[in-house]
């Protein structure tokens, strides 16, 4: 089996099945060519084509698990000079690994979806946007050059476009959809230029004949400075993943777009469009391992997102952004692990995550079924008797997010942690603190979120609080077409369990959530799973010191309830409950004493605030200067009709010369004459 080539058709049939269920459902089954199709068969055959995508998935990373490669052209596209553009696909451990967890929670998020969207006018368009997101994703993944890569990488941000945008009759959807937008074309704009600055320096857009180059490329400095090409471009490349992968100061657009349905917050903003970003550094890890700057750049990134975005998550009200700013956080630890070289244990973190985290949002989608659209977790309370599936599933993705000792998020977490405090770069003091404390923010906000929804007193069928984030969801299109949809329970009104086919999803991803880190730690982190894929260099420690005291995920196990980040995450749990089920007065109390800083965290550190004021406001400054004194002035009032001004004073001045008198052209031929012999004569120039 050692070596063996696979099958490029079936890898093909890979991107290719949930695009042609994207099609049928998106053309056929929309007003586009007239409602063809129905429901079901829409339904049907966007599941069909992500349920083939999973299994030859899954097939394909038991073929790689048995040293199976495949790092091919399937195409080509153009060749220019001796630049070929190709759609080409390499498939090893890494890219396998992310087929499978991409498939999966895209099924889960297709197959509850049926639920979720039951009610709405655009089942059928929603389902196209999902299946195409899927293949987008996939052809992302399976890249084996930066063309691919960057044709992915665009697909995703336009149909996550569509998707945050889906209840396009509002307008907070359409501001949120065109904010996500426009972030992320501030960091493509970095990307691409990475991706231009390789080009040109290794001569190809091939991974590995990039990789080959990287001798040369470390040998060079970009033209009139003294910075090397590999720094600036590894930077450039990673400005693209902060903006994808929501990593401070491009994270802005990621809880404004809650706005989207919730099954798409589970798809895009936890497992699959935000880690792209770190699916593409730990892809590039041979480059990033060449300068020690772009990882202190990637680390300190990562730090600050990781603790003050999670800030931001205990003092939201609505569920999603809870789960929504938690989400930031996590992917600010993937960024810090890749800043530490531990590019295996930010990909361990992105699988473990992905399962947990899709099984949060889907479970908070769950509550809002329950709770007839109503996201605000201060109306809430008590649901556990009501909604006893949702209730265990979604303690079992808290527990996991919080790092519980044997649940998935506990062996990749504590890895990262571990890695970032073995490293000595620039800037690993203060990622080492904002990771230990972020386990404790982490704690704190999941368990408020838990405390307040599932336990204590029943606060709904009473008068509404009603927080910024309400509504941002809706659930059904009808808000934005009804007057008189009724959010929350009414007077007197009990919750219930949602159906089958949104509890199936909840309770598979609940499985993996506890059992995935532990029999996966061994081989991802420490065995030969990345051999050949992910690149450390020898002066990054990243895993090493980790990986020489490993005894297995039990023996981590009995290690890490000695260590800080198990009594944090423990204390966190513990504050909560005290604060929101034994002694509520406490958060008043803060709030009362703390309200500066309670305003700085409502307003999100007024990062959206000086986004408006500079960039937004300097573009209408300048787009005015330029109307103004650019277009007006200078185009239309001199060079438009400056032109025709001084044509018409010529003309007036010849016109004047033009009096129909022979004697006068006469006396002009003279004077024309006399001036030829003046300038020709021979004594003249003598």
């Amino acid at each position: 089996m050692a070596g063996q080539i696979l099958n490029p058709n079936l890898l093909l049939a890979v991107p290719l099945a949930p695009l042609a269920g994207s099609l049928i459902a998106g053309l056929l089954g929309t007003k586009f060519l007239g409602n063809v199709v129905g429901r079901k068969t829409s339904h049907t055959v966007t599941i069909l084509g992500v349920l083939i995508a999973l299994i030859l998935s899954v097939q394909t990373l038991m073929a790689v698990l048995d040293g199976a490669t495949f790092n091919e052209t399937i195409y080509t596209w153009m060749t220019v000079g001796s630049l070929k553009l190709e759609v080409g696909f390499q498939i090893d451990a890494l890219s396998a690994m992310m087929m499978c967890v991409v498939t999966f929670v895209s099924l889960m998020v297709h197959i509850y979806t049926i639920g979720y969207m039951a009610e709405d006018e655009g089942y059928n368009r929603f389902f196209s946007y999902i299946s195409l997101f899927t293949f987008s994703m996939l052809m992302l993944v399976m890249a084996n050059n930066f063309l691919q890569l960057f044709f992915g990488w665009e697909a995703v941000g336009l149909v996550s476009y569509l998707l945050i945008g889906f209840w396009y009759t509002r307008p907070t959807a359409i501001f949120a959809n065109m904010k996500a937008f426009l972030v992320n074309r501030v960091g493509d704009f970095g990307f691409i230029l990475g991706i231009g600055l390789l080009l040109a320096y290794a001569g190809s857009m091939n991974y590995q004949e990039v990789f080959a180059q990287k001798d040369a490329l470390v040998a060079a400095n970009l033209p009139g400075t003294d910075w090397m090409i590999i720094t600036v471009a590894c930077i450039c490349l990673f400005i693209g993943a902060m903006g994808k992968s929501a990593q401070f100061p491009l994270h802005v657009w990621l809880p404004d777009s809650m706005e989207g349905p919730t099954p798409i917050s589970a798809l895009i903003h936890a497992a699959t469009m935000v880690t792209a970003g770190i699916f593409m550094v730990a892809r590039m890890s041979p480059l990033f391992e060449l300068s020690d700057t772009a990882l202190s750049f990637v680390l300190v990134i990562g730090s600050i997102t990781a603790l003050f975005m999670g800030f931001l998550g205990i003092i939201q009200n609505d569920i999603k952004r809870v789960v929504a700013y938690s989400t930031l956080s996590q992917l600010g630890y993937m960024t810090v692990a890749l800043g530490a070289s531990a590019y295996s244990a930010a990909v361990f973190h992105l699988m473990t995550h992905a399962f947990f985290k899709a099984l949060l949002f889907l479970g908070a989608g769950s509550v809002i079924i329950g709770m007839h659209h109503d996201q605000d977790i201060r109306n809430m309370g008590g649901l556990r008797k009501y909604m006893p599936i949702t209730w265990i599933t979604s303690l079992l993705g808290s527990l996991a997010l919080i790092g519980t000792p044997f649940f998935s998020g506990f062996y990749s977490k504590d890895s990262i942690i571990e890695a970032v405090h073995a490293t000595h770069l620039w800037g690993s003091g203060f990622a080492n603190f904002a990771v230990l404390a972020g386990v404790f923010v982490t704690a704190f906000y999941s368990f408020r979120m838990y405390f307040l929804v599932f336990h204590g007193e029943e606060r709904f069928g009473k008068p509404h609080h009603h927080s910024e984030g309400h509504d941002s969801d809706g659930h059904h299109e009808e808000d934005a077409h009804h007057d008189d949809h009724h959010h929350g329970l009414a007077p007197g009104q009990k919750p219930h369990e949602s159906p089958l086919v949104v509890t199936l999803p909840l309770i598979l991803l609940a499985i993996p959530s506890v059992i995935i880190g532990f029999l996966t730690i061994g081989p991802m982190l420490f065995g030969d799973f990345f051999k050949g894929v992910i690149f450390v260099g020898d002066n990054h420690a990243g895993l090493k010191e980790l990986a020489a005291n490993w005894h297995g995920p039990v023996a981590m196990v009995t290690h890490g309830l000695m260590t800080p980040p198990f009594w944090l995450a423990l204390s966190g749990v513990a504050a909560a409950y005290y604060c929101y089920m034994v002694n509520p007065r406490v958060p008043a109390w803060f709030y009362a004493k703390g309200r500066a800083v309670h305003t700085l965290l409502d307003n999100k550190y007024y990062m959206d605030k000086f986004n408006d004021v500079v960039f937004a406001g300097g573009a209408r400054l300048l787009g005015g200067g330029l109307w103004k004194h650019g277009d007006r002035n200078l185009i239309d009032g001199l060079l438009v009709n400056g032109s025709a001004k001084v044509v018409g004073w010529f003309s007036s001045l010849v016109r004047g010369l033009q009096t129909g008198y022979i004697y006068h052209y006469a006396f002009v031929m003279i004077l024309g004459v006399l001036g030829f012999l003046i300038y020709f004569l021979p004594f003249w120039h003598a």
